[in-house]
Order: structure tokens, then C-alpha cells, then sequence
């Protein structure tokens, strides 16, 4: 896919030559990134209904909320009694049983002070929602996995402390969320073994996983000249499939980009060889081309 560049951003002096070379160069790079990228796998979208709103917070007593969501599409666990459940919770090794769940990206909200937040949504089977609804050992045993499924995807550190939210189904909007349909299997059977293998244990949380793909990007240095330091970068990152600037999220660090696509359609995060200026920097989405250009003034040597 040929990438394009806002010439706004280049310097005036190049020229014509340099500008058509400048372009073929972009255009085979980005063949070449195209041709690399492994091919996408099977998926398919979900929309799930809201459920319940829990309102928790991190070690660091950061708000968040936690959208609890249902959807036919998710797999059940294997059903189990309250009984079997206290025998399981009291066993050396309780990772022999997985709830499948899809945990969607996090994304901003405004609570009812006014103050920004962040929430996530987790979304499960209809008929274990019915389940965690009506027994609260079952609803403290998936809150508790639903706590170690976020804090492993997205490193957080979150106090086991909760409260669910009366009349609040949902905080934000409702979006869809993708996983994969048949390039893996949503479940997989886990064979018993005598030998321990170490002394961690395996996670209780069996997630539905994401289809998110790395989208095409170029990075440009400006000048260009490899032997002067360049005043800013220019990366533009194509995402064809995105229809507005709402469903993203992009973070800058002073030597990385970490760009969220929502729901789950891209995830880019990578690191660039210089140390930029967060701060003064800008992006722009162009709905038209679907590219977003992001301009990042780079620190002086």
C-alpha cells in the first residue's frame, strides 16, 4: 500500500527530482512492509450487551471501572457446582480451570464528578453471567481472575477492592470487540501431568483473543541529509480500515509510539532512534486517505 505524505511538512527547497525519488522510495518500502506482514488471520466482531459496572482502583488509587458484558459468541466454562468450586479454590492448583473472556482495550470516560477515567470491558458467556449473578462465590471467584486478566495484558496493579455500581449497566459507549474464529482454538485441552514443571502457577483466565495486526507505517526523518541531526519525524501510519479519529488512542513516549485502533483492529508499539518532544508534538487523521500523520519535533543533540 503507497503511503502518503503531507508535503506541508517537508522543506520547500526539495527539489521536483528528489520529490519523485522521495516517493518511489516510500512506495517500495511500503511494498515491502506490506509483503512482510504475516496474513491476516480469520476473525469475526461481537457486540456485547451490557451487563453490570464495577467501580475498583489500582495500587496507586487510581479510579477505573470495569464494564462486565455478555455475548453468545464467548464460550462457556465448563459448568461447575458451588461445591466443586470450593474444592477447586482449596486445591494446590487451581489453574486447571479456564473461563474464556474477551478483555477489550481500555478507553477514556468522564465519571459522574466530572473527572476523567479509565475504563475496560469484559465480556463473557451469557450463561455464566446468569451464574456470577446469582452466587457471590462465583462472583468474587470472576472478579478476582477478571482482575488478574487485565493486570497481565496491560501491567497493571489493581487493589482487589470493588463495588458494583447500582442503575449502571455501562460507563461509555458500547463498541465492538473482534477475536479470532478459526485460527486457533478457543479452547484448548490442557493434558494432566505428575511432573511439576515449577512452582508459578498458570493463570485462571483463558481470553478470547484479540485479531489486532500491526498497520503499515513510514518513518521520515526531516532534513533527510544521514549526517545532520533531523529537527523532527514524520510518521505516517496507514489504517484503511478505521473510519474516525474517536476510536483511536495514541501515545507518545520521548523514543516510542504506542497507537491503539479500536475495536481491536490495529496495535502499534514500537520504538524510534531518536528522543523526540512529546509535548509539541501533533497528529492528524485524514478520513479521506484513513492515514494519520503524526509530527514529532526531535530533542536537540
Amino acid at each position: 500500500m503507497a503511503a502518503t505524505t503531507d508535503r506541508s511538512l517537508l522543506s520547500a527547497e526539495m527539489k521536483e527530482e528528489e520529490e519523485e525519488l522521495y516517493e518511489q522510495l516510500l512506495l517500495q518500502a511500503a511494498k515491502e512492509m506490506q509483503g512482510s506482514l504475516p496474513p491476516a488471520q480469520e476473525s469475526k466482531q461481537i457486540i456485547p450487551q451490557p451487563g453490570f459496572c464495577v467501580k475498583a482502583k489500582t495500587r496507586s488509587s487510581e479510579k477505573i471501572f470495569i464494564n462486565v458484558c455478555k455475548s453468545d459468541q464467548i464460550p462457556p466454562p465448563p459448568d461447575l457446582s458451588e461445591e466443586d468450586l470450593v474444592i477447586l479454590l482449596e486445591s494446590e492448583d487451581p489453574s486447571g480451570y479456564r473461563i474464556p473472556m474477551s478483555l477489550g482495550e481500555p478507553h477514556a470516560e468522564v465519571d459522574n464528578s466530572g473527572n476523567g477515567c479509565t475504563a475496560y470491558d469484559i465480556v463473557i458467556n451469557p450463561t455464566f453471567y446468569n451464574k456470577i449473578h446469582s452466587n457471590k462465590l462465583f462472583m468474587e471467584f470472576f472478579m478476582t481472575i477478571g482482575f488478574e486478566g487485565l493486570e497481565n495484558k496491560y501491567n497493571l496493579e489493581m487493589s482487589r477492592e470493588w463495588r458494583m455500581l447500582k442503575n449502571r449497566k455501562f460507563l461509555g459507549s458500547v463498541v465492538e470487540q473482534n477475536i479470532r474464529s478459526k485460527s486457533k482454538p478457543i479452547i484448548q485441552e490442557l493434558k494432566s501431568s505428575n511432573t511439576s514443571t515449577g512452582s508459578g502457577t498458570k493463570p485462571l483466565v483463558s481470553e478470547v483473543e484479540s485479531s489486532c495486526v500491526e498497520p503499515d507505517y513510514t518513518i521520515v526523518a526531516e532534513p533527510a541529509d544521514q549526517h545532520q541531526h533531523p529537527s523532527f519525524l514524520v510518521a505516517e501510519i496507514s489504517l484503511p480500515k478505521v473510519d474516525s479519529a474517536r476510536s483511536l488512542l495514541l501515545d507518545l513516549g520521548e523514543d516510542r509510539i504506542v497507537l491503539w485502533a479500536r475495536p481491536d483492529l490495529y496495535h502499534l508499539d514500537i520504538y524510534i532512534p531518536y528522543n523526540i518532544i512529546p509535548e509539541e508534538s501533533g497528529s492528524q487523521f485524514n478520513r479521506n486517505t484513513r492515514v494519520l500523520t503524526v509530527t514529532m519535533p526531535v530533542q536537540p543533540v
